[in-house]
């Protein structure tokens, strides 16, 4: 098993989408990328701490690849958004791909570089090594799953696990 980590907003919805996935073990919810240490959801959505919400998928490369979750990533989420996704504002809701080692950052960079002529905007996603991952409290673990009928799954999160069963039909796991 193998390891990434994303950040595109909400991690609710970033989340749902990558348990759609084939091959994909698990989808943690969590903090990266910021200077605090073990940050809470309320510390986080303050903006004080540098965290991005995030997601840390353990995923099986033989199943899927790298390449492939890089693809849903960017699907599923606006690169060009500075600070922010849909309603939600702010810099822990930055676009981020935090990276686990240098073939990841490779493989991430020239996915972005090839991203840049796809919009007019720029494509504002930062890329990092991931230095600490802190999971989110277990209120906020499988939440799509949990509150399907929530105002905020059912506008924002809903959407992208339909758009995932629609253009990676091949790559969704037989269960879902």
């Amino acid at each position: 098993m193998e390891r990434a980590t994303f950040g595109g907003g909400c991690f609710w919805c970033t989340e749902a989408a990558m348990k759609e996935l084939e091959g994909v073990a698990s989808v943690t919810s969590g903090y990266a990328g910021g200077h605090a240490e073990d940050p809470s959801y309320r510390e986080v959505c303050s903006g004080t701490t540098g965290h991005a919400e995030v997601v840390q998928v353990e995923y099986d490369p033989d199943v899927i690849g790298y390449d492939e979750l890089l693809a849903v990533f960017f699907a599923t989420h606006d690169p060009t958004q500075l600070n922010r996704q849909g309603p939600d504002v702010g810099t822990q809701y930055r676009s981020i791909v935090l990276y686990h080692d240098e073939t990841q950052r490779e493989r991430a960079e020239a996915y972005l570089d090839a991203l840049d002529d796809e919009y007019d905007d720029d494509v504002v996603t930062e890329l990092e090594p991931l230095e600490t991952f802190y999971r989110a409290e277990e209120t906020h673990q499988d939440y799509f799953e949990k509150n399907p009928n929530d105002a905020y799954c059912t506008m924002h999160a809903a959407p992208k696990v339909e758009k995932v069963r629609e253009k990676f039909r091949e790559k969704v796991a037989a269960d879902q």
